[in-house]
């Protein structure tokens, strides 16, 4: 078994669990979530543990739970392989989305991640706007997002969607490989590094299992053929696993996501499309929507064509999201203040109606 260093253990959180150290308590990884039971790595090898009572009852939304990558301080039980969690050490990173449906939650899909792999495929299922989406959740997370075009051997327009995507993802790396040929793996050795984790992104199919498995060496992911008739693959990865790579360092991979919403992505928005962000600034009016306003910068570069229509309304897009959840998640708030007032004028007046009787 690794030790704690080879796990991603570094100063940061050895100050933030000194004060769980002074008083007996040991720290985990966590590899594995199974609904309420974590499959963890620690020093003493590997561990199934659950939340202690007190924790379920200070939790106060799904976020505060561990995650994948999640640092947890534990009670082991070493001779039974189990221990108990009482508390998540602070994140370095965290890479977040809104929970799938109505709920506005935030869903803490993995956590204190060096490395983002962006994982886009150059067959049919390729997609420049989903790239661009894709890096705004990514830069918000604190990550450092690198975009890798698999399946390089099914596309004669190789260098041409590179520098495609290089002109979208300003100033991030950018591979083309084919995990299947083994061609440009060599290009990754060296996001490689012990005690560094990479986490994986990208939709079905966008081949994430295909290149872990050459990074690992032997098969440990299923791989699925994709749909003949869209080039889209199914879910082959159905749960998110922290993995320790035999040449060293560590890889989170992610079930593949059709659609991938927004979570308080102001700044990694603002990073992605900073090209238009800045001939934002020059627009005549400070709140331009970028419509119809006379002097706006961005409609003039519409018009002449240095910038791109599409990309315009991918932001745009993003930003009317954006807006839409900060209001869902400012009447939640208001929701949440409203029952914890009933709750203390409740508890008010029973106690007075108590004192009375």
């Amino acid at each position: 078994m690794p030790d704690l260093n080879d796990l991603g253990w570094n100063p940061f959180f050895e100050e933030a669990f000194a004060p769980y150290k002074a008083e007996g308590h040991s720290v985990g990884r966590v590899a594995l979530e199974y609904q309420s039971l974590y499959r963890i790595y620690t020093e003493a090898g590997e561990m199934l543990a659950e939340v202690t009572g007190k924790f379920h009852f200070q939790a106060e939304s799904r976020s505060d739970f561990p995650a994948v990558g999640d640092w947890v301080v534990i009670t082991p039980f070493a001779s039974e392989k189990k221990a108990v969690i009482h508390t998540v050490l602070p994140r370095r990173s965290a890479f977040s989305r809104k929970v799938a449906g109505a709920v506005t939650e935030e869903q803490i899909v993995a956590s204190n991640i060096d490395t983002i792999f962006l994982v886009q495929g150059l067959d049919g299922d390729y997609n420049l706007r989903r790239i661009e989406r894709y890096l705004t959740v990514a830069l918000e997370s604190g990550a450092e997002p690198v975009v890798i075009l698999s399946k390089a051997d099914l596309s004669d327009e190789v260098e041409e969607r590179r520098l495609e995507v290089e002109r979208v993802a300003l100033g991030v790396p950018v591979h083309a490989i084919s995990s299947v040929k083994n061609l440009g793996l060599e290009q990754l050795n060296q996001y490689l590094c012990a005690g560094l984790t990479i986490a994986f992104l990208g939709s079905s199919g966008a081949g994430k299992s295909t290149l872990i498995n050459r990074l690992m060496g032997k098969d440990v992911q299923k791989v699925r053929e994709v749909r003949a008739r869209d080039d889209r693959g199914r879910h082959t990865t159905v749960h998110r696993e922290l993995i320790i790579l035999p040449a060293g360092g560590l890889l989170i991979d992610t079930p593949g996501m059709r659609e991938l919403q927004l979570w308080d992505a102001g700044e990694g928005l603002s990073d992605t499309f900073a090209d238009i962000d800045s001939l934002g600034g020059e627009c005549y009016f400070s709140n331009c929507r970028h419509e119809n306003e006379p002097g706006c910068a961005i409609k003039e570069a519409l018009e002449d064509g240095s910038l791109d229509a599409a990309r315009v309304e991918n932001y745009k897009k993003m930003q009317k999201e954006l807006e839409y959840l900060d209001s869902r998640q400012d009447s939640r708030a208001r929701r949440e203040k409203e029952r914890s007032f009933g709750r203390l004028y409740k508890s008010v007046q029973s106690e007075k109606k108590r004192r009375y009787e």
